[in-house]
C-alpha cells in the first residue's frame, strides 16, 4: 500500500499552487481517506472546488481558518494522519514593511501547527521552506529559518506521540503565483523589461518536481531532517533572452533583502550536511539525533568542510534554449 493510500491528509496554504498541484497529483495516483484543503481564502477555495469537487463521497474537503487560529486547526486536524504545511506569507518587500504579520503566520502559524499536530494524533508532518531561510537577510527567510528550526525541534518533545517532523527547502518554483515568469510575461507587452541586477542567479524548480520532491521525503523521512533537492540554477538574463530577447532592460537595483545569489545549505550547516544522489539532508544538531546511526541506515556521504550550496556555484544550470523549452510547456 502507498504511503497516501487510505491515509486523511491535509494540507495548509492548500489553494495555493503548491497546494493545487499537490492535491491534483494526489487525487489522480493515490487514494486518500481524506484529503482537507485549509485556507484562509474563501474566493480561492470557491474556485478550487470548480476543479476539485468536495462531497459524493469523494475524499476532498475545505476548511477555511487561518494558521494564526490554533483551535480551528485542532479541529481540521481531527482524525488526519499525514500534515503538509505550506501556509507562508512570502513576499520579501511586504515582510520588510509588514515584519509582526509575518512573524505571526510564518512562526507563530508554524508553531500552532505543531502543536495541533501533537494534540490530534498526526503521524507525519512535512513543513515546506525556502532558500531565502539559509544565513537570511531578510525578514521573510528570518521567519522560516525560524520555522524550520520549529520543525525540528519538535521531534525532541513528542513524548510517547508517534510523531515525527520534517522540513522540505527549494528554490523558486516557476510559474507560481507572483513569481518572475510572469511578471516578466506581462511585462514583455511594454517591451521594457526591469532588472534589479545582471548578476543575479536563482535555484529554480517546477511545481511537478515539488510536489514529487515532498512525495519522496515523506518516505523517507524519519523526523528531524531537512531535505534540500539538487535542482539547477538560472541567470536572470538567460530568462531574460528566453521570454524577450527583443526587450529593452531596464536595471532599478536590488531591493531590499534581496541576495545577488541564494543560497540552500551554508557553510556553516556542512558539518551536518550529508550528500546523496539527487538530495541534501541537513541533520539536526540535536542531542536526540544520531547522525552515525542515521548514515548506517540511510547512506549518504558527509560533505567536504565549507562545503556551500548556492544559486551562483551550482553544477547545474539552465541555458536559454532549455529555460525557453521549459516555458513553453507552463
Amino acid at each position: 500500500m502507498s504511503l497516501l493510500d487510505n491515509q486523511s491528509i491535509l494540507i495548509t496554504g492548500g489553494t495555493g499552487s503548491f497546494g493545487n498541484s499537490f492535491i491534483e497529483t494526489v487525487l489522480q495516483y493515490y487514494e486518500p481517506k481524506k484529503l482537507i484543503v485549509y485556507s484562509r481564502d474563501e474566493l480561492k477555495q470557491f474556485e478550487m472546488q470548480q476543479k476539485f469537487p468536495h462531497g459524493s463521497g469523494g475524499p476532498i474537503r475545505y476548511f477555511i481558518g487561518d494558521v494564526r487560529d490554533l483551535q480551528r486547526l485542532k479541529s481540521a486536524m481531527e482524525d488526519v494522519d499525514i500534515v503538509i504545511h505550506a501556509a507562508a506569507l512570502k513576499q520579501v518587500p511586504a515582510a520588510e514593511y509588514n515584519p509582526f504579520e509575518f512573524v505571526k503566520t510564518n512562526v507563530l502559524g508554524g508553531q500552532n501547527v505543531i502543536q495541533a499536530a501533537l494534540d490530534a494524533g498526526v503521524k507525519k508532518v512535512i513543513a515546506l521552506s525556502t532558500d531565502k531561510a539559509a544565513a537570511p537577510i531578510n525578514l521573510y527567510g528570518a521567519t522560516k529559518l525560524c520555522s524550520d528550526k520549529l520543525f525540528v525541534a519538535a521531534n525532541n518533545y513528542r513524548g510517547k506521540h508517534e510523531i515525527s517532523f520534517s522540513v522540505v527547502r527549494y528554490g523558486n518554483v516557476m510559474c507560481s503565483r507572483g513569481s518572475v515568469i510572469p511578471f516578466f510575461q506581462e511585462c514583455q507587452k511594454t517591451g521594457v523589461l526591469p532588472i534589479t541586477d545582471e548578476r543575479m542567479t536563482r535555484f529554480w524548480i517546477t511545481l511537478e518536481q515539488s510536489v514529487q520532491f515532498v512525495f519522496d521525503s515523506l518516505k523517507r523521512m524519519q523526523g528531524g531532517e531537512l531535505f534540500v533537492p539538487k535542482i539547477p540554477s538560472m541567470n536572470i538574463m538567460d530568462l531574460v533572452k528566453a521570454i524577450a530577447p527583443e526587450a529593452e532592460i531596464e536595471v532599478i537595483g536590488i531591493r531590499p533583502g534581496e541576495k545577488i545569489h541564494e543560497l540552500m545549505i551554508s557553510s556553516d550547516d556542512a558539518i551536518n550536511t550529508l550528500e546523496f544522489d539527487n538530495y541534501f539532508v541537513i541533520q539536526p544538531s540535536h542531542p536526540w539525533w544520531d547522525n552515525l546511526d542515521y548514515i548506517k541506515i540511510n547512506g549518504g556521504k558527509q560533505v567536504d568542510e565549507g562545503f556551500t550550496y548556492s544559486s551562483g556555484n551550482n553544477t547545474q544550470w539552465l541555458d536559454v534554449p532549455e529555460l525557453r523549452k521549459i516555458i513553453e510547456k507552463l
